[in-house]
Parts: structure tokens; C-alpha cells; sequence
């Protein structure tokens, strides 16, 4: 854990935010620098875990004061707050361009792996986790060994995730089709409405672990709202 974590990591859960790990970032991947051009010298993932963060962020002033993007709000005035706090840079997956490259990022601080979606695995989570944002510290903390895991989907027999969309949005090797989920989502697909992504139900990895009914509902109405770009 880095320096302080066990407080940190029960600090950030009290909030409704999860450490997703930390890494030492190289050139390669494409680090902002502070406003005095010093590097970040460690980044420290956080962001959400099943529904375990969900009814912290169902209360909040964000949620119910009806204004867009209620979750980046809620995600930035936390994680903001926690930078100023320890002295870091706050950094978000959202508010590009330039687009900072979280999947790459979290590649390199916990076991997760790109699955047949295009979205991250992770062994304990499976497809129901995300990041809200990141802290990038001038400091090169000391970091634990960074676990190993066995990518889940190569004794997948199947890949049913690829088969249980209905209107064949993912395939493999070929570029999730967004406008026909967006399509189905706003015609017939009610049933991906009210219980999430039928593609990332299938996934037998972490099944229990899916969204309820209003987190995913939630998440399919910000994604109607959003723009393809």
C-alpha cells in the first residue's frame, strides 16, 4: 500500500470511492506535469466497485439537484477536495480533450485486462467497476508489488458476452457499434435499460456483483446523454 494507505483507502470508502491502485508512470504514458513543470512521480487510481459506492453517490447534492453530468460533478468536487488535501493534481477520465489514457493506466496499477467489450476485467470485480479519477503526486511513493492475475476470459468457454447483445454491438476484433446499442437503447431495449448491458450480464465473471436496477438505469440514461465523439 502507498504511504498512509490503510487511512487513505478507509478515508476515500467513507467518501464513496475506492483505491484502484497506483503506479510510477513513465514516458509512455502520457502524464500531465504540475503547472510548475515538475512530473508526477506516482498516480493513485480511484473509482467505484460494484454497487458498493452507489448509495453514497444516490444521496448527494449532485444526484438529485437535476444539472448534467451529476456523477462528474459529484466525482470532481471529492476527488478535487482530496488533492488540495494531500497535495496533488486531480486528474479525470472526463473533461477532454486531451483525453487522459485511464485503461492503459489501470493496466499498470491493479490485475485487470482488456476483455472481448473493450472493457476492462478485473478478477474480483469482473465488468462492474470504474474509474472516477486519479491523484498525481510529485513524490515517487513506495508501492506494493503490483498483483498478477490470470486473464479470466482464456478458459471462458463461449465468450457469451459477445453473443448476448441483441443487436450485435460487440464483436470480436471488430469496434464496439455505438449507434446500433443507441439505437436499440432507445427503441426496444428496455431490458438493457432497467437491468444494464445485456452483453455485460452474460459475463459469468463477478455476476453478483452487477449493477441494481437504479445504478444501472442511471448509467444507461448518461450514456444516451452523451455524445459519440
Amino acid at each position: 500500500m502507498v504511504e498512509g494507505g490503510e487511512d487513505w483507502t478507509r478515508s476515500w470508502a467513507s467518501l464513496g470511492l475506492a483505491f484502484r491502485g497506483a503506479f510510477h508512470p513513465g514516458p509512455e504514458d502520457g502524464a500531465p506535469v504540475f503547472a510548475d513543470g515538475a512530473p508526477m512521480r506516482t498516480i493513485v487510481l480511484l473509482g467505484w466497485t460494484g454497487g458498493d459506492q452507489w448509495p453514497l453517490f444516490a444521496v448527494s447534492p449532485e444526484a438529485g439537484d437535476g444539472l448534467p453530468d451529476p456523477l462528474n460533478r459529484w466525482s470532481k468536487r471529492l476527488i478535487d477536495g482530496t488533492a488540495i488535501e494531500l497535495g496533488a493534481a486531480a486528474l479525470y477520465p472526463f473533461g477532454g480533450p486531451p483525453w487522459l489514457d485511464f485503461q492503459s493506466w489501470a493496466l499498470k496499477a491493479e490485475p485487470v485486462h482488456r476483455s472481448p467489450l473493450g472493457l476492462l476485467i478485473h478478477p474480483e470485480w469482473g465488468l462492474w467497476h470504474s474509474y472516477r479519477g486519479a491523484l498525481g503526486f510529485r513524490q515517487r511513493l513506495e508501492l506494493p508489488a503490483r498483483i498478477s492475475e490470470p486473464h479470466p476470459c482464456d478458459h471462458c468457454v463461449g465468450r457469451p458476452c459477445l453473443s448476448a447483445c441483441p443487436v450485435s454491438a460487440f464483436a470480436e476484433g471488430r469496434p464496439y457499434d455505438y449507434l446500433a446499442c443507441r439505437g436499440h437503447l432507445e427503441g426496444a431495449g428496455e431490458d438493457c435499460r432497467s437491468h444494464a448491458c445485456a452483453a455485460r450480464r452474460a459475463c459469468p465473471v463477478a455476476a453478483d456483483k452487477h449493477y441494481s436496477e437504479p445504478q444501472a438505469t442511471f448509467h444507461i440514461r448518461a450514456l444516451l446523454g452523451s455524445r459519440l465523439g
